[in-house]
């Protein structure tokens, strides 16, 4: 549904900014407003601004429709009444309340004990972890 809605939206948005284009500058705003073209007629004006307006229409309730979508089934949640998880951090290691020092001294000791293997005399080859 939602995609069908999208591309509506789309080819509405395309066809917009086509009909935008095709009218008419009366104002003159880049200079190139005059002259006597195909669109100089007062009815294709009139049916060009009927067109970009229904189109803006289209373009408005086609937008509100999907933000509408979007949240329908969303549910309110709370992070406030969840119990915290329990799992260990990914380098296996458990992480304890500091019994000395800050946690500064912690991180430090946990990363020396994840650095405990020496470093190889030579090069070697890559291993993917």
């Amino acid at each position: 549904m939602q995609t069908v809605v999208i591309v509506i939206h789309l080819m509405i948005v395309a066809v917009m900014i086509g009909a935008v284009l095709l009218q008419k500058s009366e104002g003159g705003g880049l200079g190139m407003g005059g002259g006597a073209g195909f669109m100089s007629s007062r009815g294709t004006a009139n049916l060009l601004s009927r067109t970009t307006a229904v189109l803006a229409a289209g373009f408005f309730l086609t937008s509100l429709f999907l933000s509408w979508y979007a949240g329908y089934n969303r549910a309110p949640s709370s992070i406030i009444g969840q119990p915290a998880s329990q799992t260990q951090p990914a380098g296996g290691i458990p992480i304890t309340a500091p019994t000395s020092g800050g946690i500064l001294d912690t991180l430090k000791k946990a990363d020396e004990q994840q650095q405990a293997p020496a470093a190889p005399s030579g090069p070697q080859v890559p291993r993917s972890q």
